[in-house]
């Protein structure tokens, strides 16, 4: 291996260190070492692991070397450790130490109660990681469930643009990141936050992507925020991936496996299962788009052509079947080895979500003044009042493939899922049931940790077209759209119960945290249900 030209005296860990892919025997640490101008080739990194934060009882150490090929971050398996314990770690770079991590290791056996912060949609621009700090501050959390929009690929006069200037807070670089080298510079931006470095120090985390680890509304063979002028969305794509790798604690994949397919199950002993989705560069479909079918739903036969024909279309795909099979072998071992709980991370609302008729907004000051930005919300209104979904980009976009999910998850006995969900901005508590009637679980989706959610575009009209979407859905039983926060969610032997987290400001770092509604999930009838506490 060839040898580093310049002495390490400097070397720095300013992106902190972080952990994942927990395991009974072990986990994954990570770091990435900043560098002295001059230095090339092969950088030696040496790690430790301990039972004590002091470093007198250290139970690992290992060797690696990372280089500019993989953007200087650095990737180890700690192996033969205990199950369900505490452990610190730490790397070094010649004299250099970096900031002590802390993970632990999955349980085996029976196992009593689980804890987890779930969260999602942490754009840089629109303010601090509060969300990320509060979570660090506590003792009492297995892991961190991260449901994707890790970092978002804007430029600074894009979405949050306008925000970021206000609180010092523009993306790096000012551009629409594309290339290698942009994804990895946005990476090293969004890791470089306080409450993100505190977050990964303290907690395994668990994450999956969504769209804008590589661009809006990304689906398998393109983008929305994607165009020609971009260069080849396959290109793009793996860009991205790549700088998802190198920056982010997961496993690289296999030799052999695509990139795209992130599908990992966690086991938490006899008490849960953690499966987590990948629903956008695997298999997604083009997604239907209301800007685009919207002309088509002004006769009654374009709405019926729409709701019967194209939206139904058996042929449009979210998981792909080689994701389906491998769920579906998942929640059949851990239905028949006995396991109390199944966990589904998901990106999207799985809920089956109608718009709420808004024709009583059309005419306010908030409607007014929002189609000076978006001249086509007059449209989007008018067809609420045909009985179509919410939000094409969700599950409901794609329900012949969520009605193939619910099947597969009858078959495996698997009806009672708790599903995570992310991607809305906005908190949700739904009940999930196919369309013949069987209930198949819940479905709990945290707000952001610093995204706005679509009904902050309403205004002073929001809380109303919250009522009004409350009202329509029988399924949604909780929707707010205010507030920035995470879900704390515990799990017990008998019960569950979620609490969202709402911080009362991400424009500044002083913030305050509080619970803002909880809910009980208890079993019924082979299922589980919601009860509001």
């Amino acid at each position: 291996m060839s040898k580093p030209h310049a002495d390490l005296s400097g070397a720095q860990f300013l992106h902190g260190v972080a952990s994942g892919e927990p395991m009974t025997n072990g986990f994954l640490i990570w770091t990435r070492v900043s560098l002295p101008d001059g230095v090339s080739g092969d950088v030696p990194v040496a790690y430790e692991v301990a039972i004590d934060l002091d470093f007198e009882r250290i139970v690992a150490r290992g060797k690696t070397r990372t280089n500019g090929v993989r953007d200087w971050t650095v990737k180890s398996e700690v192996q033969d450790l205990k199950p369900g314990q505490v452990y610190h770690y730490r790397f070094r770079v010649g004299e250099t130490v970096s900031p002590i991590g802390r993970s632990q290791t999955l349980p085996a056996g029976m196992v009593d109660k689980a804890r987890f912060a779930v969260v999602s949609c942490s754009n840089y621009a629109f303010g601090h990681f509060n969300v990320y700090d509060a979570i660090s501050r506590r003792d009492d959390i297995d892991a961190v469930i991260h449901l994707g929009d890790y970092i978002y690929e804007y430029g600074i006069d894009g979405y949050g643009g306008e925000v970021s200037k206000q609180i010092g807070r523009e993306h790096v670089p000012s551009h629409e990141i594309i290339t290698l080298a942009d994804y990895r510079a946005r990476h090293a931006q969004y890791k470089s936050d306080p409450g993100s470095i505190a977050m990964h120090s303290a907690h395994a985390l668990i994450p999956i992507w969504d769209d804008h680890e590589t661009s809006n509304d990304s689906w398998k063979a393109g983008a929305e925020n994607h165009d020609l002028s971009e260069g080849d969305w396959d290109e793009r794509r793996s860009a991205a991936l790549r700088a998802y790798y190198e920056w982010m604690p997961v496993r690289d994949p296999k030799p052999g496996i695509a990139a795209e397919a992130l599908l990992r199950t966690f086991q938490w002993g006899d008490l849960l299962t953690l499966a987590t989705l990948e629903t956008r560069l695997m298999a997604r479909s083009e997604p239907l788009n209301y800007d685009t079918v919207g002309p088509t739903l002004a006769t009654p036969e374009g709405v019926a052509q729409f709701k019967t024909i194209d939206l139904v279309d058996e042929r449009r795909e979210l998981l792909g079947q080689p994701q389906a099979a491998a769920l579906k072998m998942t929640m059949t071992q851990s239905v028949q080895s006995g396991t109390r709980w199944r966990l589904i991370a998901n990106q999207i609302i799985m809920a089956e979500v109608q718009a709420p008729n808004l024709m009583p907004l059309i005419n306010s000051p908030s409607i007014a003044a929002l189609a000076k930005q978006v001249p086509q919300i007059r449209d989007y209104i008018a067809l609420t009042t045909l009985d179509v979904p919410l939000n094409l980009d969700a599950w409901d976009g794609y329900p012949a493939a969520r009605e193939r999910f619910y099947d597969m998850m009858t078959a495996a006995g698997a009806s009672d899922l708790i599903v995570l969900t992310g991607d809305t901005h906005e908190w949700w508590a739904n009940e999930l049931f196919a369309k013949d009637g069987r209930r198949m679980g819940v479905e709990l989706a945290t707000s952001a940790v610093t995204s706005p959610g679509g009904s902050a575009y309403f205004g002073e009209d929001a809380a109303t077209y919250s009522r009004l979407l409350n009202e329509r859905n029988v399924m949604v039983r909780h929707h707010n759209p205010f507030g920035k926060g995470y879900i704390d969610l515990s799990i017990g032997r008998d019960s569950a119960r979620a609490d969202f987290v709402r911080v009362d400001t991400i424009l500044t770092t002083d913030y305050t945290a509080m619970v803002d509604v909880s809910f009980n999930i208890a079993r019924q009838n082979g299922s589980v249900v919601l009860d509001a506490l």
